[in-house]
């Protein structure tokens, strides 16, 4: 678990980097484009219907100068769909215990919707570069998930009720101020996006050690009631 995070980190890292010269005979400026798939990824990890829904509103506004492939996320029943989504997950993601279930369901949405962000960003390109920013994105958007989840399952044990919204509120925020942050400073939105990703390997292997540790002391006092009971 923890060597498969590591190499997906240096997966991601290595197709961000790579998708800078190819982006480079885009109508949009490089620096752009790579932002838009570097941190629009991530945040859909966090929050698609929040990615979404900002892309949407700031192309619809003129306040972001989207892809050609991307065009339709300008449409407001695309933008009234993603906030109607945004809504109802603002609310189910900070219930305890079903935010994990809600999580485990969204691994089939953030991560598939990111491929697609990223697939429709670069329909310029080849069909290979093409390919590679799609996966690309959805390497991303899976980095950003599984920290996402893996630091939901080290709060939702919490008696409180308050970490877990604070949690989730702290990722909403996230995902809307990173897409934001990649139309005025796209280089620094991609390095928060590099370093969140460095955070998500280091998380996931803190919640591996945390369960390793708790499983091993639950089975050990286990043998040991069994055999206080057989000494009985």
């Amino acid at each position: 678990m923890v060597l498969k995070g590591m190499v997906l980190h240096k997966v991601s890292l290595f197709a961000a980097i790579m998708l800078f010269p190819m982006l480079s005979g885009s109508n949009m400026p490089t620096q752009e484009i790579v932002a838009l798939l570097v941190a629009t990824s991530f945040a859909a990890g966090l929050n698609v219907y929040a990615t979404v829904g900002t892309l949407g509103i700031l192309g619809h506004y003129n306040m972001l100068a989207l892809p050609q492939g991307l065009h339709m996320l300008t449409d407001w029943w695309v933008i009234v769909a993603a906030a109607a989504m945004f809504v109802v997950e603002f609310f189910a993601d900070k219930i305890p215990a079903f935010d994990l279930i809600w999580n485990a369901m969204h691994t089939f949405v953030r991560i598939p919707v990111a491929a697609l962000l990223a697939y429709k960003a670069t329909a310029q390109l080849s069909p290979q570069e093409q390919m590679i920013a799609t996966v690309a994105g959805g390497l991303i958007a899976l980095a950003a998930h599984g920290g996402k989840t893996a630091a939901r399952a080290a709060v939702t044990p919490s008696p409180e009720p308050f970490s877990n919204a604070a949690l989730s509120l702290t990722e909403d925020a996230t995902a809307i101020g990173l897409t934001w942050l990649a139309t005025k400073h796209p280089y620094a939105a991609a390095g928060i996006v590099l370093v969140g990703l460095v955070f998500v390997v280091f998380i996931v292997r803190f919640v591996v050690r945390s369960l390793k540790s708790l499983f091993g002391g639950a089975e050990r006092q286990i043998e040991q009631d069994i055999h206080q009971a057989r000494a009985d």
